[in-house]
């Protein structure tokens, strides 16, 4: 994806604090938010939701600065995400921490699509909740739409990403300005722990049955790092990670409070997604399902140009590093990664399709994207973690600053693995399904460039994720297991 800037004679201008800040927010927000009311309702109430964004946001942001630690300690591992698990624990662990990445994003990108045939269904009933034979249709026919003008060379501009950061931000602001202004005092108090309509589970429970939703959304937030060589200074950097992480955890969490502040908390889990829409309508009449529909739309469509290109990214760089299949970093003409790309677009119509057989289609895709993009994240977090233990990299570095950016390691560690927990063993070993065929990959590769296949602490992880497999597909296939 490009997101520089030219300036009069060629030369790249340099980014300033406010447009690195844009990028980062631009970079964050997509689809998930519009989702976020009934997922909240179905968790939790007002308590449980401050809670969990006050963790998921302590979390995100201990790993947003862990991918700026790795950026200064490491410049010159500049490929990707994948390569922090390649340089900490070996050249099989970089290899599924691509695939997770890969596969995260194509899961994301289905989700994408789901989303949109849910938000036409509100309009046309063949669509029903995005899961429907014309919706998959209208969806796989979207897919090699993008598919073609990708492969002819359409890019991500920076100023396409200024155009839909702001069509999509607008609505979303005056969706919390008009819910406060529409505040209800009593629906606010009886949705402060919402007891009184049942039994969400305890305080804990409800804070864990959040934790993939709030992950989602913040997916991206590695790619702060990416914008560090356009700015004027390396200290902006980190300035505007801040800063645009904060500005985008206060827009998350006040479309989440805002929606409690006008509708009861049952009303709000029985929602349909994409459930902004249903929650602006019921206040605002019928002018408020159309105008959020359309940031929607325009969101998902946006995000989904700027994934399909980093899905095929995250294939096509390890196979020019010789980490993946020759076949894979093949490029057409145009200089498109098109081996990649038709892999990629093959995967999301594979999943679009799945979606006719899932119970909740939404849900599903969206919790088995953020399961999936967690190993690529702890493997990163537990990388930096290793340099600050062992003092790689930190050679001239004051004591107190490798101190503190361990400290910081560990806590996104910590918070990742907890993300696993609160994920459960179903997308875990769903996570597995994936990675245990996709080690063909692997062999081929290796065997392309003469290397051995597996170290032995590397045969132990094969042997552990084949075994998840198998158990995986087991589960499946007793039904164990439901999608």
């Amino acid at each position: 994806m490009t997101y520089t800037e030219t300036a009069p004679g060629g030369t790249v201008a340099r980014m300033s604090v406010p447009t690195l800040t844009a990028m980062v927010v631009g970079g964050m927000v997509g689809a998930g938010v519009f989702s976020l009311p009934a997922r909240f309702g179905v968790a939790t109430g007002i308590l449980g939701s401050l809670i969990a964004w006050a963790v998921a946001g302590a979390g995100m942001l201990m790993l947003a600065f862990v991918f700026q630690t790795l950026a200064i300690r490491k410049p010159e591992l500049d490929s990707g995400v994948f390569i922090y698990a390649k340089a900490g624990f070996g050249d099989y662990a970089g290899f599924n921490s691509a695939i997770g990445f890969w596969a995260s994003s194509v899961a994301g990108n289905a989700f994408y699509w789901v989303f949109i045939g849910s938000t036409l269904g509100a309009f046309f009933d063949g669509f029903g909740e995005g899961d429907t034979v014309l919706a998959v249709a209208v969806g796989t026919a979207g897919v090699w739409l993008f598919h073609y003008l990708i492969a002819r060379g359409v890019r991500d501009a920076a100023v396409i990403n200024r155009i839909v950061t702001v069509l999509k931000i607008v609505p979303i602001l005056v969706f919390i300005v008009v819910l406060f202004w529409h505040f209800d005092a009593d629906v606010f108090a009886d949705n402060w722990t919402a007891y009184g309509y049942g039994d969400l589970g305890s305080l804990d429970e409800q804070v864990r049955n959040t934790m993939l939703i709030t992950t989602f959304v913040f997916i991206g937030i590695e790619g702060a790092s990416v914008y560090s060589r356009y700015a004027r200074r390396r200290e902006d950097v980190g300035r505007a990670t801040v800063l645009g992480f904060l500005s985008v955890l206060s827009i998350f969490a006040l479309v989440t409070l805002s929606s409690y502040s006008v509708v009861p908390q049952p009303e709000l889990a029985a929602t349909r997604q994409p459930s902004m829409v249903g929650v602006f309508e019921s206040v605002v009449g019928d002018w408020g399902e159309w105008f959020i529909s359309a940031a929607v739309v325009v969101s998902v469509l946006g995000a989904y140009l700027a994934w399909t290109l980093m899905a095929a990214e995250v294939m096509y760089i390890p196979a020019r590093q010789d980490d993946f299949p020759e076949f894979l970093g093949q490029e057409n003409a145009a200089g498109t990664p098109i081996t990649a790309l038709v892999v990629t677009s093959m995967g999301v119509t594979a999943l679009l399709a799945l979606t006719l057989f899932v119970t909740d289609a939404l849900n599903f895709m969206l919790d088995l994207a953020t399961s999936l993009s967690l190993l690529p994240y702890v493997l990163a977090a537990a990388y930096a973690l290793k340099l600050g233990l062992t003092g790689e990299s930190y050679e001239g570095v004051a004591p107190g600053v490798r101190r503190r950016e361990t400290v910081v390691a560990g806590a996104a560690t910590a918070y990742t693995i907890f993300l696993f927990d609160a994920a459960g063993m179903k997308f875990v070993l769903l996570m597995t399904v994936i990675l245990a065929p996709a080690a063909l990959l692997y062999v081929k590769a290796r065997s392309e460039h003469g290397r051995r296949l597996f170290s032995p602490a590397e045969i132990g992880l094969f042997v552990l994720i084949v075994a998840g497999g198998v158990a995986g597909v087991v589960g499946l296939w007793t039904g164990r297991i439901t999608l």
